[in-house]
């Protein structure tokens, strides 16, 4: 009844996050001010852009993570879940992937390291909303059974007497 469905792995991958992350922001960010003068005009945009909205969504993003895996809350997971999949890795693969950012070899390795956490922690998150889904759908079933047991459908409960009266009836005669 008590069955504990949050994730230690994801729980132990969000935690060295938590701590991987200021490095990865400040790293970034002094690599961005070195190369800042050969960048072109439009990936100047794109990368403070995308600085700020890595930042912001980050610290939501970890924050929705750890309660939602904590507390074994459904729709904060699904929001970590979504904001990571959907948002922070297709930003993080653009940063490692994209040749024309003149990407440097530390900044390849800390955006390495932040895509292997987002990709397990994708993962990992999916698996545990599963679990956590079919508990809940489980004991949203067991409450209605429950709940049917101890107040019956009045149309429910006559039929099955009336059988019985008329089966009785019936073979009184024979």
């Amino acid at each position: 009844d008590n069955e504990i469905v949050s994730s230690l792995p994801l729980q132990v991958s969000l935690y060295f996050n938590v701590y991987f992350f200021p490095f990865w922001w400040l790293s970034t960010v002094v690599i961005l001010y070195l190369k800042y003068p050969v960048l072109s005009d439009y990936y100047k945009f794109i990368l403070v852009t995308i600085m700020i909205l890595t930042s912001l969504i980050e610290v939501i993003r970890l924050y929705l993570g750890y309660l939602g895996n904590l507390q074994e809350k459904v729709p904060e997971l699904a929001g970590f879940w979504l904001l990571s999949l959907l948002l922070q890795l297709p930003i993080i693969l653009f940063l490692l992937f994209n040749e024309g950012l003149n990407i440097q070899a530390l900044e390849r390795a800390v955006h390495m390291v932040f895509a292997s956490f987002l990709t397990f922690q994708v993962i990992a998150a999916f698996v545990t909303l599963k679990r956590m889904v079919n508990k809940l759908a489980t004991h949203f079933h067991l409450r209605e059974f429950h709940r049917l047991e101890e107040q019956p459908v009045p149309g429910f409960s006559s039929l099955g007497r009336e059988e019985r009266e008329v089966s009785m009836a019936g073979g009184g005669w024979g």
